[in-house]
């Protein structure tokens, strides 16, 4: 049946990519990604031949009135990001919005993701969370901040390893620099590490060792 498919894959060890996503990449007529040459190799490494097209967020607008289509004219198509699951800080949320108003049948397939282990592996409270991906970089920036000042739920946050010092120090300024952080970066990659604290301790540590890598930051809420 013509279906959207959203493909979860590898965050780092390609031995997290799942028997079920290997078959459905190989069955559906297309397959769009994030960055083809990315994607390339990871298709290549699990010998996936399907067609590919580019759909990224500098054409997402664009492209899905046309996949829609095809989709509806008897195509199957899977949408993966570089990696991860599509549409968690990555583009994916246009194209399945557009295709549940136009009754066409969605599947996300259960796989990687960075936050679900960098927050299960941070000692913090579990139970009630929410993630914010990445902050805004200018504007915004300080609103959203003194709005999260108050949030009692564990806090999630995306952010690269040039802005990670910036970001901790937002956090020593408006949460209190005792507040306890966890920081995941490299998850499932050769040098996963994470580092647990205060948010003083944590920025000390990463001002002394600059980071590199993916990295996922996770907050405790105020108690």
């Amino acid at each position: 049946m013509s279906k959207l498919y959203l493909v979860p894959t590898p965050i780092g060890n390609l031995e997290d990519m799942t028997l079920r996503a290997i078959r459905v990449l190989k069955e559906v007529d297309l397959i769009l990604a994030e960055d083809t040459r990315t994607s390339g190799k990871l298709l290549k490494h699990f010998e996936i031949g399907t067609q590919m097209h580019s759909h990224h967020m500098h054409n997402e607008h664009k492209t899905i009135e046309n996949i829609v289509n095809q989709i509806k004219a008897g195509k199957s198509v899977a949408l993966i990001s570089d990696a991860g699951t599509p549409a968690i800080s990555d583009p994916g949320f246009l194209l399945t919005r557009a295709c549940v108003e136009a009754g066409i049948e969605v599947d996300c397939l259960p796989g990687a993701t960075a936050f679900v282990p960098a927050l299960v592996n941070s000692g913090l409270p579990n139970d009630k969370f929410v993630f914010e991906g990445f902050l805004p970089v200018k504007k915004g920036r300080q609103t959203r901040l003194l709005t999260l000042a108050e949030e009692t739920r564990t806090m999630i946050f995306y952010e690269s390893p040039h802005k990670l010092l910036k970001t901790l120090s937002n956090f020593t300024d408006y949460f209190g620099e005792d507040r306890k952080v966890s920081v995941s970066r490299e998850i499932s990659k050769l040098h996963e590490e994470t580092i647990r604290g205060s948010v003083k301790e944590v920025l000390m540590h990463y001002t002394a060792k600059p980071p590199k890598g993916e990295i996922v930051v996770v907050v405790a809420g105020k108690s």
